[in-house]
């Protein structure tokens, strides 16, 4: 059975849990035989690790000279090669309106390079949807050029890639929902981000999502057959003797970590809130928040007027051995997130005997048994949470030991027998 699987980045080059449950995934259905995935990323580095699939990059494939079928017109149209010089534009959006202007309503001029292919810078940057258009273009050629069974589209950014490969193979689609755009906005959804959503959850044949939270969001806020949605956990990748090595911190102190993106969705400022209750009773611990995000000042000027910075750290992002580093040096790791589709990272956290206090909030608190939850606006149990972590030994002794028996149990090959098999249940009824 060969799955051909977009995705829209890869490891090393991550900025979340997207790419580690890409990566985990594909290296779980590595262990199946009967198992081929051809993994489709924007942009390619040469530095990614192939042990467990062939990766391909959309930016080394060419497309000048092909027959596309655009998903927004639903006809044949012929493509070519322009230069970009040849018709001014300041946006890509005003790009693709001149250029249909100028020439025929029929028409869609992209710009390559010299080799026929398409740039991709990979980013989350202001062109996005425009490299998620061009990103579909390139599925379709692929689709057409390649032997394959099934596709797999991993989240919002790659719907189109994946109804692209569909509507020119006829092949089954599963799509997977690691997040919707509810939960990155509070509500306050992006209405071309919904779009797309909507039309990846309407095209695919079966959609898997990280846990029912996200499940019952896809049923209630999109309209799906809850008949079509399955929940399938995420897990996490086993540390080698090496990693499991503790570092020394430097500091004689407890720490405490938050790891992420310092954004809404993930609820910093209620971190922030609960290390200064609990500074207000201990004064030998210190506080990290680890991530970048468009609430990082905020959260520096926030700590400021607190008056706490003198205890209270920002990293930056962190990624790879960085991301281990930080757990091997901290006590208590925190998540305390508004809305988590799952949440990798306490895995990660309790793999480094790190006992985890998540939000209720969280995808993740489903399956977890050895972790102590709160509700993420509730500063107080957060920080009584931390303090009773920090002071009393066998506390942590206790979540220490069996998270660690815990998430040591949470396997990509598990949750990649239940992919395996929903693969197999839509090519029965494709």
């Amino acid at each position: 059975m060969r799955v051909l699987m977009f995705g829209w980045e890869f490891p090393p080059h991550i900025s979340g849990g997207l790419g580690t449950a890409c990566y985990g995934l594909t290296k779980g259905l590595a262990e199946y035989s009967d198992v081929d995935v051809i993994f489709v990323v924007p942009k390619t580095y040469g530095d990614e690790d192939l042990s467990a699939m062939k990766l391909v990059g959309a930016n080394t494939v060419p497309v000048t000279k092909k027959n596309i079928t655009f998903s927004d017109l639903q006809k044949k149209i012929e493509y070519y090669e322009v230069e970009s010089g040849i018709v001014p534009y300041t946006d890509p959006e005003e790009f693709w309106r001149m250029s249909s202007k100028s020439v025929s309503e029929k028409t869609r001029f992209i710009e390559t390079d010299s080799e026929g292919k398409l740039h991709f810078s990979g980013k989350y940057d202001k062109d996005l949807l425009y490299e998620i258009y061009k990103y579909s273009i390139v599925a379709e050629v692929i689709a057409r050029d390649t032997e394959f069974d099934v596709i797999h589209a991993h989240d919002w950014l790659a719907y189109p890639a994946g109804i692209a490969a569909k509507q020119i193979s006829g092949k089954p689609l599963v799509i997977h929902v690691h997040a919707t755009d509810f939960d990155r906005s509070g509500g306050s959804v992006n209405p071309q981000v919904y779009e797309i959503e909507k039309q990846g959850m309407d095209a695919a044949d079966k959609i898997i999502t990280v846990s029912n939270l996200t499940r019952n969001i896809v049923i209630e806020k999109y309209g799906i057959d809850p008949a079509k949605v399955v929940t399938v956990y995420n897990a996490v990748e086993p540390l080698s003797q090496e990693e499991k090595v503790r570092l020394k911190k430097g500091v004689n102190e407890k720490i405490v970590t938050f790891l992420g993106r310092i954004t809404m969705q993930k609820g910093p400022e209620y971190y922030v809130e609960a290390a200064n209750l609990v500074l207000q009773k201990m004064n030998n611990v210190r506080f990290v928040m680890a991530g970048s995000g468009d609430m990082m000042n905020a959260m520096v000027r926030r700590a400021a007027s607190l008056k706490i910075t003198d205890r209270f750290h920002f990293t930056g992002f962190l990624k790879g051995d960085d991301v281990f580093d930080m757990f091997r040096m901290s006590d208590v790791f925190v998540m305390p997130s508004v809305s988590e589709p799952f949440g990798i990272v306490p895995l990660e956290a309790m793999q480094t005997n790190v006992p985890v206090i998540i939000s209720r909030q969280s995808g993740v608190s489903e399956i977890l048994k050895f972790a102590i939850k709160t509700d993420y606006w509730d500063t107080h149990a957060m920080a009584d949470a931390i303090y009773g972590l920090l002071n009393y030994p066998a506390l942590h002794k206790m979540f220490v030991e069996y998270g660690k028996k815990e998430v040591d149990n949470l396997r990509w090959k598990n949750s990649a027998k239940n992919v395996r098999d929903i693969y197999l249940e839509v090519l029965k009824t494709a």
